[in-house]
């Protein structure tokens, strides 16, 4: 994992690492930059995709400012010149890549909204027709658009651990029922904005995977939104149920690493030949490419 060390080199106050994203801490502010590190099967990848930081840096400022309406989120600006002076002077290394946030209390869910029965949601339902308590109809397939979008949230792990699906109880349980009922009615609302935006535009947005925080006793959209690393894309032309669909994201790299190469998911981890990198990142492109286009 040495890569995490060398893709991006900023001297300010770490506040957090994760797979993809490093979070400096800036005294009432936070600076979130995307690296190009990828990750597949809980491993961050020894190589990096070129630009891919930046096409999800991207996304997600497009979307704060489009879903201002719906909910407060933590978005301040992602042009260098607005941040504070001690991080202005690494501008080469954050131009594109990172975004000025406000400094929240993150509640420890994550929101999770689904529109079709994929991923671990058709597992869930292959067993129990259900997913996270919720009662589905019989005889739905893979891949099938549900009756309707519904919000199954999640444990949010700390430290590589793996998120454990809850019911809406027992969320309620965790941060309270008022603070629940409204973080399940904002993620659906924005979930159906998202997705008739994405639909317009040729992309099913299948699934998607929302975090929040608190300002003030007031919740807000933080993190990352909409993008191919938290959520489900496919491509509207292709898409049929009855079947795995191919995605806008990293499942390039998941089918090299399971099919071509059988790698059986342990360290050394292993490198990506050009041809996948470049295919990988074309994928992300053309996410981009389309989301923020106008019609």
């Amino acid at each position: 994992m040495g890569v995490m060390a060398t893709d991006i080199q900023i001297d300010l106050p770490l506040f957090w690492r994760g797979k993809v994203r490093d979070v400096y801490d800036l005294g009432d502010h936070l600076l979130f930059v995307t690296s190009d590190r990828i990750s597949a099967f809980d491993f961050v990848l020894s190589s990096l995709i070129p630009g891919k930081g930046k096409v999800l840096n991207h996304i997600s400022a497009f979307w704060f400012k489009n879903l201002e309406g719906v909910i407060a989120n933590h978005f301040i600006s992602v042009d260098v010149k607005d941040y504070p002076e001690s991080a202005r002077k690494f501008a080469s290394q954050l131009e594109g890549r990172s975004m000025l946030v406000q400094k929240t209390q993150k509640l420890a869910v994550e929101c999770i909204v689904r529109g079709y029965l994929a991923g671990s949601g058709w597992k869930e339902y292959q067993k129990s027709q259900s997913i996270c308590g919720i009662k589905l109809p019989a005889g739905l397939r893979e891949s099938e658009k549900l009756p309707e979008p519904i919000f199954t949230p999640t444990t949010k792990a700390e430290g590589g651990a793996h998120d454990e699906n809850m019911t809406f109880d027992e969320m309620s349980a965790l941060i309270g029922k008022p603070l629940a009922e409204t973080l399940r009615a904002k993620s659906l609302e924005i979930y159906e904005k998202g997705r008739a935006w994405a639909d317009a535009r040729g992309i099913i947005i299948a699934d998607t995977k929302l975090e929040f925080g608190v300002i003030g006793g007031q919740p807000m959209l933080i993190d990352e939104v909409m993008t191919p690393d938290s959520s489900r894309f496919w491509d509207k032309a292709s898409y049929a149920a009855g079947r795995s669909q191919d995605s806008f994201d990293k499942q390039v790299i998941r089918d090299y690493l399971e099919k071509d190469l059988k790698w059986d998911k342990k360290p050394p981890v292993p490198s990506l030949p050009p041809p996948i990198i470049e295919k990988t990142l074309e994928r992300y492109r053309q996410v981009v490419d389309r989301l923020t286009a106008s019609i």
